[in-house]
């Protein structure tokens, strides 16, 4: 495991250049000051909650963030609008 397509691995630059673009437009938050807000929100759900990784969706100018719950081992999804920190939806 662990290797990654070449396709996918470009997707991801993509992404995450689109991410920095927007960012130094000032049409998004950073990623790091959207964690700051959001990452404890998510904690407090328990103490086996975990954040993982983000993902940018350029389309939605949003980050989908990635959390799992230790003591079940499920994954949380959770969509946060990037311009204002707002979180839009939690999937479990």
């Amino acid at each position: 495991g662990g290797a990654v397509s070449a396709p996918a691995l470009a997707q991801k630059h993509s992404d995450q250049e689109s991410a920095r673009k927007e960012t130094r437009a000032g049409r998004v938050l950073t990623l790091r000051d959207l964690e700051r807000m959001v990452v404890p929100q998510i904690e407090r759900m328990g103490p086996d909650v975990q954040y993982l990784t983000p993902e940018w969706d350029p389309a939605a100018h949003a980050y989908r963030m990635k959390f799992i719950d230790n003591s079940n081992g499920r994954v949380i999804w959770v969509d946060v609008d990037a311009r204002s920190g707002r979180i839009i939806r939690i999937s479990k």
